[in-house]
């Protein structure tokens, strides 16, 4: 039998290095962005867990924002327990239409919906996490991005993250492994309909 040289056993370690790499690599969880002026980034965030409760997933989704209203989700996600858990951390949007907290409010609660978000990750209990309207959160600066840093900084190397809402801070699109930009080129509105049940909420 063959003795293998040095370079031959260099070429092989440096192989099976790289193979058990890329093995790692398949096994990392991603970041996906969905921002954009645009429709349907909740929507594709909710496509997103549709097809991993296909697969038995357990999947956590933390709103924010969004507290106060009431929308179809809310209703359709209970149909798809066990597998999926929505938590509602938000206390509405800020400074529009039917709004009467004040801003200290807002920010109180962003707060706790973060502390949310870290248990939720350190928890190890999921394999998809979607964090809904968290950049419009960022945006007006109810939270600061150096905290969800901090707290997205605890996440598994396996968990799969999804972020949605207008305005993503560059940071978190450097972090990303996809970003998706929703771009908005007609809307029922400029026409004078009005947001319909069951297709915009």
């Amino acid at each position: 039998m063959t003795e293998m040289t040095d370079k031959e056993s260099q070429e092989t370690q440096e192989s099976s290095a790289q193979v058990g790499a890329e093995a790692s690599e398949s096994r990392r969880g991603l970041l996906i962005v969905y921002t954009g002026n645009g429709k349907g980034k909740t929507t594709a965030a909710l496509g997103m867990a549709l097809r991993a409760v296909g697969y038995g997933w357990p999947i956590c989704i933390i709103q924010f924002v969004k507290g106060s209203w009431k929308y179809g989700e809310l209703e359709g996600l209970k149909r798809l327990r066990p597998e999926v858990e929505l938590k509602v951390a938000g206390a509405g949007f800020v400074g529009i239409i039917d709004d009467k907290l004040p801003r200290e409010e807002h920010e109180r609660m962003a707060r706790e919906a973060l502390e949310l978000v870290r248990n939720t990750l350190e928890s190890g209990k999921y394999k998809l996490v979607i964090l809904d309207e968290l950049n419009v959160a960022i945006s007006l600066g109810l939270i600061s991005i150096e905290k969800v840093e901090e707290a997205l900084d605890r996440a598994p190397r396996e968990l799969n993250l999804v972020i949605t809402g207008r305005d993503a801070h560059e940071r978190l699109i450097e972090r990303a492994d996809l970003v998706t930009e929703m771009k908005e080129i007609k809307h029922p509105f400029q026409k004078g309909i009005l947001a319909k049940k069951g297709i915009d909420f």
